[in-house]
């Protein structure tokens, strides 16, 4: 007897009540939650993921030179040691002697800091959202570099602030572009609340701002009241060892500064810190207070031991080297495979290229092709709050081996001449939907 009737489908009285149901969670919604939307690449990271394809889409770092078994030592020690501290409840504020040694690192990017003023974060994408909640109300405006990181305008969208993009050229933000872009929003009545900048090996525009351009940029905020955001993940990264003068060390009572242990570490551990003057710190510990109650101790404890006991900055050594070779392993294969029109960017430091494809190819729409030609990128869409990008693209170095990122470019190649003579042939992709901008995840990190 076949029991093919007893099968729900979409009119039984099961189906018809979880319909009911999320329609009625969804009226409960915030109004703020309109704009939360999920990465772009999110959707088909189980396919990029798989071994035959090559992606160049994540932002993971890469931790194969990283000493596991010493580390692994260090933190069996921190438990049999220290594990009565490590696994308790800490202060929002972060452990004490990484907070000192946290000022060391910035040191060496020309900021002078005092540890009550660093507060440690569960990654620096907590602090982007923490810096957002005190400072923005809905219709507030945020003025960021066009591209931008996703994770930034994922955390703008929550708050309901607007994202006003500022124009960038090889020597990064442009100080004219950002003198307009204010005066613009000025002219709409609005309130500009802060820039958000990452200076040095941008993410994901792979370039990074030109120092005589910094003073310049410092001088324009202050003068119009505009706080800095000042978010560098690279800055230790750059492939010939030169470290550029944080924007906070040209002015410290203006700039918020962000870093993390993510990029020149461990990124699984989730450390990060912001500096910020006395009065922003003490809100951004409230903040943190009630989203968290207190980061992880057990994780500061291993990144402050790790600093203590291993040489890191021979580690970033390693580290620069290595993604210098894959840089270089890119940038040879883009030059020797990219159709004609296409352009790029060529980094110093970090982790990115940017490409730019000729007129009528959209990167989003050409992905699931490029995904079934086994490789992976992330549209340029998902790097803008008003939905340009569709002829870019973010290309990721770090994490492939330099012969996977050979292949993976060669690949891509191929598809962009595909893509190419389809748009010759039947016109360009029409434009999409406008949505709001992404949430991130690691995979876009």
């Amino acid at each position: 007897m076949s029991d093919h009737g007893s099968q729900p489908n979409d009119s039984t009285p099961d189906k018809q009540g979880a319909a009911r149901s999320l329609d009625a969670h969804v009226e409960r919604y915030a109004q703020r939650t309109a704009g939360m939307t999920a990465s772009e690449i999110r959707a088909l990271f189980a396919v990029a993921s798989r071994p035959e394809v090559v992606s160049l889409a994540g932002g993971m770092p890469n931790l194969a030179a990283l000493p596991l078994d010493s580390i692994a030592g260090e933190v069996a020690g921190l438990i049999s040691a220290d594990g009565q501290s490590a696994l308790q409840y800490g202060s929002a504020h972060g452990v004490p002697e990484l907070r000192e040694q946290i000022c060391d690192i910035m040191a060496m990017e020309g900021i002078n800091a005092h540890p009550d003023d660093v507060m440690v974060t569960v990654g620096s994408q907590m602090a982007l959202d923490m810096v957002t909640r005190i400072f923005c109300d809905p219709g507030d405006v945020v003025l960021a570099e066009g591209p931008s990181y996703v994770g930034a305008l994922g955390s703008f969208a929550a708050y309901q602030a607007d994202v006003v993009h500022v124009a960038m050229d090889d020597e990064g933000l442009q100080p004219e572009a950002l003198r307009q872009a204010i005066s613009d929003v000025s002219a709409q009545g609005k309130r500009v609340k802060f820039l958000y900048t990452i200076p040095n090996f941008h993410n994901p525009g792979g370039v990074t701002l030109a120092v005589d351009r910094r003073a310049e940029v410092l001088e324009i905020c202050a003068q119009h009241g505009i706080l800095v955001l000042e978010d560098n993940p690279y800055g230790l990264l750059g492939f010939d060892g030169q470290t550029y003068p944080a924007l906070r060390s040209l002015d410290p009572d203006n700039v918020v500064y962000l870093g993390s242990f993510s990029k020149t570490f461990a990124s699984g551990l989730r450390v990060g810190w912001v500096l910020a003057p006395h009065a922003v710190r003490e809100k951004l510990v409230l903040a943190a207070e009630s989203a968290t109650l207190c980061p992880p101790t057990l994780n500061q404890m291993i990144v402050s031991r790790y600093l203590t006991s291993h040489d890191w900055q021979g580690q970033i050594k390693v580290f620069r080297e290595q993604y210098r070779e894959r840089r270089d392993a890119m940038l040879g294969a883009l030059e020797q495979h990219m159709p004609e029109g296409c352009s790029w960017t060529r980094p110093d430091g970090g982790f990115y290229v940017w490409l730019t494809a000729p007129d009528g190819v959209d990167t989003k729409a050409m992905l699931p092709r490029a995904v079934t030609q086994r490789v992976a990128y992330a549209s340029g869409t998902g790097f803008y709050a008003d939905r340009l990008g569709s002829r870019q693209m973010r290309l990721s170095f770090c994490y492939p081996t330099p012969e996977r990122i050979r292949e993976g470019v060669r690949r891509l190649a191929n598809t962009l001449t595909d893509e190419m003579e389809l748009v010759r042939t039947f016109g360009s992709v029409s434009q999409r939907t406008v949505q709001g901008p992404q949430a991130p995840s690691p995979d876009t990190a």
